[in-house]
């Protein structure tokens, strides 16, 4: 019988997407939540090298960094034929949304002033090269999800992240002009919200907006 086990924190996107993708497939799994100022010995055994959450253990195997391990649930439990380009191509843009518009996103989270202005400017750049992405893999928008018709491998990467819209635009005393600007995205995203497995796995934007502000503290006096 098939052990499927995730250490993560209820606050963390990139542990929201492992679920997400286990509720989509159907996978059963044990959730352990981790407290990271006070790390399990389980997590420290299962990254060892990082010692960082998401690891998703599978049979007493441990898989690590969260897009690494949703490729593995792809391969494991998956049975989507996608092509190579468009895996490739998902891919591309789930590396993309890590490092360039969640890092964005911290920044400002973490900076005030002109540091966190340059953050937003990134920010809206990086969603209008989202927003042309969606545009291309959607057909121009004839089709529900970056993965086309079904709710796929960068749909699951990205439906974090819609949580934490509201969470950058309150800190970043911003609005972000999603009709005017990202209106493909802005309906993706209502449609990411309204799927069974995002609504039970992400947190409420009260509690989220409440830790980030926790965490705010921590590099910034404002």
């Amino acid at each position: 019988m098939e052990q499927v086990k995730v250490l993560s924190t209820w606050f963390s996107p990139f542990g929201r997407r492992i679920l997400i993708a286990l509720e989509e497939i159907g996978v059963k799994y044990e959730y352990q939540e981790e407290d990271l100022s006070n790390k399990s010995e389980l997590l420290l055994q299962m990254n060892p090298v990082h010692k960082k959450i998401p690891v998703l253990v599978h049979n007493d195997q441990p898989i690590c960094e969260s897009l690494i391990i949703l490729q593995y649930i792809d391969e494991t439990w998956d049975s989507k034929q996608v092509s190579p380009f468009d895996r490739a191509l998902a891919r591309f843009w789930a590396d993309f949304a890590d490092k360039q518009f969640f890092d964005a996103g911290f920044r400002i989270v973490k900076s005030k002033d002109e540091a966190q202005e340059q953050a937003k400017r990134e920010m809206l750049e990086n969603l209008q090269f989202l927003e042309g992405a969606l545009k291309e893999m959607s057909v121009s928008g004839s089709l529900p999800f970056f993965g086309g018709k079904d709710f796929g491998f960068l749909d699951i990467v990205l439906a974090p992240y819609v949580s934490w819209f509201h969470i950058f635009e309150t800190i970043g005393n911003f609005k972000i002009p999603f009709e005017t600007e990202y209106p493909l995205l802005d309906a993706w995203g209502k449609r990411c919200m309204e799927r069974e497995s995002v609504k039970k796995i992400l947190p409420s934007s009260d509690r989220l907006l409440e830790r980030v502000f926790q965490i705010r503290k921590k590099f910034v006096v404002d």
